[in-house]
């Protein structure tokens, strides 16, 4: 590993708060890195809910060669994949990259970028059937590495994908040392995680709220 690894995570506006804050909660406990929020502009991002607001520091313009770079998703993806600053930063970044990464559909914008074709890659279920357009061999699995290129699956897989990051760089120890470090030993509730496993109610439901129908039509 570099004496200090620039790490890079992307924000912008509608963004899903767990992709990126999953990674972060993992990422920035390892050793030697120079870990980073980055947007299109410096200021102030909102989640897809708005309400949670983290103050950016970093321009995409002014990282321009970062080690590793994770890209979250959110709804929004699917309308920045037809053109959108991340896309054209991911672009221009991924060939002098160590690993690129994703986290739900944040593995669509990596499509639009040109970085999937020809790659097995997973993303949140219900975006799956897209990343084939990109070239890519979508696949239900929960982290996928592909070379130097990582997808995670929806949302909370980010910090499953982190870990496996965590390892390829500093190895073993290290990624087992942060799990405990978080005490990530998961235990759901509910076995209705995968829409294998999850009744035709609930994905119906999932359904609904993704085309931005709440539960009780709300």
């Amino acid at each position: 590993m570099h004496a200090t690894m620039q790490i890079a995570i992307v924000l912008y506006p509608e963004v899903t708060a767990l992709d990126a804050i999953g990674p972060y909660a993992v990422l920035s406990r390892m050793p030697g890195v120079d870990l980073r929020f980055v947007a299109p502009e410096p200021g102030i991002v909102r989640s897809d809910s708005g309400l949670l607001a983290i103050e950016v520091e970093h321009a995409l313009a002014e990282t321009s060669a970062p080690d590793v770079i994770v890209v979250p998703g959110g709804l929004i993806a699917r309308r920045m994949m037809h053109g959108h600053p991340v896309v054209d930063w991911i672009r221009a970044v991924h060939p002098t990259t160590t690993w690129t990464t994703s986290v739900c559909t944040g593995s669509l914008l990596l499509g639009a970028a040109g970085v999937l074709e020809g790659l097995d890659a997973t993303s949140h279920w219900r975006a799956l059937e897209l990343l084939s357009r990109f070239g890519a061999r979508p696949t239900l699995d929960r982290v996928v590495v592909a070379g130097k290129v990582i997808t995670g699956a929806g949302v909370s897989a980010g910090i499953d994908m982190a870990l496996v990051l965590v390892e390829r760089i500093a190895g073993q120890t290290v990624a087992e040392t942060i799990q405990l470090a978080i005490e990530y030993d998961p235990q759901p509730p509910f076995d209705a995680g995968s829409p294998l496993k999850a009744s035709a109610e609930v994905r119906a439901l999932v359904d609904g709220i993704v085309s931005g129908v709440r539960p009780g039509g709300r």
